[in-house]
């Protein structure tokens, strides 16, 4: 990955960079190789945390049963379950988590990954939904302004987050309207579509910086 905002590739010096632009107070990090059965970066994942105290993890990579990443209760560490790790045998434990996890309804176009069964038990859900679009992630297609617009009607008792396409600060300007409680960025911030300006007219909003790896 190459970025103006860092010298290396290195979580670690990313979100400092990424600091240096705006005070963020959350960062969503993509454990992709854990997401694609290729082990974890549980020791990566503890170096964020431990190296930038003031900061809110948002974590995803699978399914959090028995991970020894949350053995020790953190307020700032959270885990994202995504529909694509979930299948209808891991329903019955999400209501033991409480609403201490995040869920991210994973779309690609408009069809869910995952069980479909997530989408009839609203009463499963946490508070904070995250509406992520994977065919969008890194477009600059623009956010499917359509299916959050939808979702924030059907569910005002959840907080929607939406994730994907995002090109620049119209696009934030739109989804504050409709709304949404969160937006996570990482391509618009890496390329300098979205800067400090853009950031600091949604300092109460909260914009939320997403991290993949």
């Amino acid at each position: 990955m190459r970025t103006p905002l860092s010298l290396d590739a290195k979580p670690v010096s990313v979100v400092q960079g990424l600091l240096r632009l705006f005070p963020f107070q959350t960062v969503y990090v993509a454990d992709l190789d854990a997401l694609m059965g290729k082990g974890t970066q549980i020791g990566l994942i503890r170096e964020l945390v431990a190296t930038f105290p003031a900061l809110d993890f948002w974590v995803d990579h699978g399914f959090p049963g028995g991970d020894p990443i949350y053995d020790a209760p953190n307020e700032r560490l959270l885990p994202v379950i995504g529909s694509e790790s979930l299948s209808d045998a891991h329903l019955n434990a999400l209501p033991g988590m409480g609403q201490r996890f995040i869920l991210s309804l994973d779309f690609r176009d408009q069809l869910l990954v995952g069980t479909e069964t997530l989408l009839n038990r609203v009463d499963l859900w946490p508070e904070r939904v995250i509406l992520m679009n994977l065919s969008r992630v890194g477009s600059f297609e623009g956010p499917d302004f359509r299916s959050a617009r939808q979702f924030i009607s059907l569910y005002p008792a959840h907080r929607c987050v939406v994730a994907g396409g995002v090109r620049h600060g119209s696009d934030l300007d739109e989804l504050a309207r409709m709304g949404a409680s969160a937006v996570l960025l990482a391509s618009a911030l890496h390329t300098g579509a979205i800067g400090s300006e853009d950031l600091h007219k949604y300092r109460d909003f909260g914009p939320s910086l997403g991290l993949a790896r």
